[in-house]
């Protein structure tokens, strides 16, 4: 089986992570890559924080919780806004993000690229065709932030975030 990667693409547009994730999921559907799950963060001009919005059209066994996917931006995006004691309470729990593979420096680096007028797509992805999942991404600019998660870290991130049934 193939390993799951979270990547993370950063856009100089607001809009620029929604397009790339229509293409995305159009080579989904062509077998060319398979999409576990994504979420996109938007953060237009003049907003204070960004927009955080999670691919719902995703079920089974790959997608993940809305939990993981709320803690990670609250974690990347809303601690700075929130306070110290909020920040500290965030800040044990950025420490069990690195038990899944999500380190200080990956979440360093986002917070720092993913700014004001700016968007990013997060995708759980596996068993991508590179050379033609490069083709179709050709026409759009962006940044690449990817954490390579194991198989352990992968199963580990699940239980942590698994959704009550």
């Amino acid at each position: 089986m193939a390993m799951t990667t979270l990547t993370v693409l950063k856009f100089e547009e607001s809009d620029g992570a929604e397009k790339a994730l229509e293409v995305i999921e159009d080579l989904n559907k062509q077998q060319l890559i398979t999409l576990h799950d994504a979420a996109i963060v938007s953060w237009p001009e003049g907003k204070k924080k960004p927009k955080t919005e999670q691919l719902t059209s995703m079920t089974g066994a790959g997608a993940l919780s809305g939990a993981f996917w709320g803690m990670l931006f609250g974690i990347l995006f809303f601690v700075p806004f929130l306070g110290m004691a909020f920040g500290a309470a965030m800040g044990a729990l950025a420490g069990s993000m690195a038990d899944v593979g999500i380190s200080d420096d990956f979440i360093k680096s986002v917070r720092s690229k993913v700014t004001e007028g700016t968007s990013a797509l997060f995708l759980m992805t596996s068993g991508a065709v590179m050379d033609k999942v490069v083709d179709a991404m050709k026409d759009h600019k962006f940044e690449l932030i990817a954490s390579n998660l194991t198989k352990e870290q992968e199963e580990k991130l699940r239980e942590a975030f698994a959704e009550e049934e």
